[in-house]
């Protein structure tokens, strides 16, 4: 049995609610679900300042909990707090725009990404350039509804979407679509047959990455830019979070 931990840093329940759902139709009969909400920041990430606080919201969800679990998905389109997460978890995290865009180019040379909210525009390019595959992007396009519009009512979006990924493929010349965001979780399967270029599912692509890695159980690394942190101390953090970076 394999136990995967899905943190939705976002702090609006029915976005994990909703993530959670999608995740299990993608996951095998042998993978149990948790979906764990952030405590603290905004309902919905959409910008930097949200971003940054989401990252700690990250950490400290995955610092408080107490399950068991084998791999994590961070259940964010724009991984706030991946890399910190990576540096603290002794099991492999995996975000869903970086499992997303990795898939993409096992897929085809050329990416687009399509998400909710204008604001996500140049903060996936940066993140997208951080990877070093700025060369493989085709493009990102945004749609007005941001992805807690979209979560609250997806039929008012569909033709928009729709719109955002057709235009990738035959304007921007991108070999596969990834439709990113925890709001727009689910809907790449209701909008495949109307797009004509692959259409990856950001939830799916991070439990497929996160089921193998799983299996594969890596160690921790003990050495590197990975490694656990030294102990430092620290003020005014919830108790987890304070014992995980060494706080007194």
């Amino acid at each position: 049995m394999t136990d995967v931990l899905l943190i939705n840093p976002n702090t609006t329940p029915s976005i994990t609610d909703l993530v959670l759902k999608a995740a299990k139709r993608f996951a095998a009969k042998d993978t149990r679900l948790r979906a764990i909400t952030g405590a603290f920041g905004p309902r919905y990430i959409a910008s930097r300042v949200g971003y940054a606080i989401a990252g700690h919201a990250a950490v400290d969800a995955l610092a408080n909990d107490r399950g068991r679990k084998d791999a994590v998905v961070l259940a964010c389109f724009g991984d706030p707090g991946l890399l910190a997460l990576k540096e603290v978890a002794k099991v492999p995290v995996v975000g869903m725009a970086e499992a997303s865009i990795l898939q993409a180019c096992t897929m085809g040379e050329r990416f687009s990404i399509v998400t909710g909210g204008e604001r996500w525009r140049p903060m996936l390019e940066e993140f997208v350039a951080g990877r070093g595959l700025a060369g493989r992007l085709a493009s990102i396009r945004t749609v007005a509804p941001s992805g807690a519009d979209i979560a609250r009512d997806p039929k008012s979006a569909m033709a928009l979407l729709t719109k955002a990924c057709s235009a990738c493929v035959r304007e921007d010349n991108a070999d596969v679509v990834i439709l990113g965001g925890a709001g727009l979780a689910g809907l790449a399967a209701k909008l495949r047959s109307a797009v004509a270029a692959p259409l990856l599912d950001g939830v799916g692509c991070a439990l497929s990455m996160a089921e193998g890695l799983a299996r594969q159980k890596p160690i921790k690394a003990a050495a590197g830019a990975l490694a656990m942190p030294a102990p430092v101390e620290s003020v005014n953090l919830s108790k987890g979070l304070a014992k995980l970076i060494g706080s007194p």
